[in-house]
Parts: C-alpha cells; sequence; structure tokens
C-alpha cells in the first residue's frame, strides 16, 4: 500500500520475509531485499547487513529494514542463530536510518 502507513504495510513485509525464509536463499541478504523490491518496497529506502562475518564465517543473523515515509522501519531479522523470522515495526533513527552499525551497499 503505497499510501499506507508503514503499519498497513507490516503484514506484507512480514508475508515477504517468511516465503523468503522458506526458500533456498533463506540466508543471503540479497533475496530478502530483491523479494522486497519485486513486493513493491522501494529499494532506495532499503538497508541489510553482510551475509558473511568480518572473518568470513557465514552471519549468525541478518537483519534488514526499509524506512517508510512515516519514519517508522520495518525490520526483519533471520538466520541460523535466529530461528523463526523476527519481524518488527520501530521508529527510524536520526539521519534517516533503521539499523544501527554498518550496513552493505545495495548496489544492484
Amino acid at each position: 500500500m503505497p499510501d499506507g502507513t508503514a503499519a498497513d504495510n507490516m503484514p506484507l513485509f512480514r508475508a515477504v520475509v517468511e516465503r523468503v525464509w522458506g526458500g533456498s536463499d533463506r540466508v543471503h541478504g540479497r533475496a530478502y531485499i530483491d523479494a522486497l523490491v519485486k513486493a513493491g518496497f522501494d529499494k532506495k529506502s532499503m538497508q541489510v547487513t553482510e551475509d558473511r562475518s568480518t572473518v568470513g564465517n557465514p552471519a549468525e543473523s541478518l537483519q534488514f529494514a526499509v524506512r517508510w515515509k512515516d519514519g517508522q522501519c520495518l525490520i526483519g531479522q533471520v538466520g541460523p542463530e535466529t530461528g523463526s523470522p523476527v519481524t518488527a515495526l520501530l521508529p527510524g533513527l536520526a539521519g534517516g536510518a533503521c539499523l544501527v552499525g554498518t550496513t552493505r551497499t545495495i548496489d544492484w
């Protein structure tokens, strides 16, 4: 719902996350970003963490987010250490971000 609030769009966000989690690309951040774009979310408003740790091991969890125009953030977390996918609606951070720390450049 492009004209809806972040809360209005949470059910779609959650459904996309659960669908990707159920597939073979469940531990790849790009799969979540691509699926969210396909569902109509704006790639320019997204953040995603790295698939691998700083020493090259698979990440224990991935986080990704969409900042909505109302300043709220749709946030997802998945990974082997997370168990089932977790989604949350949280206020955006000052400066326009949703996730704290270093995130991956979405350049594809």
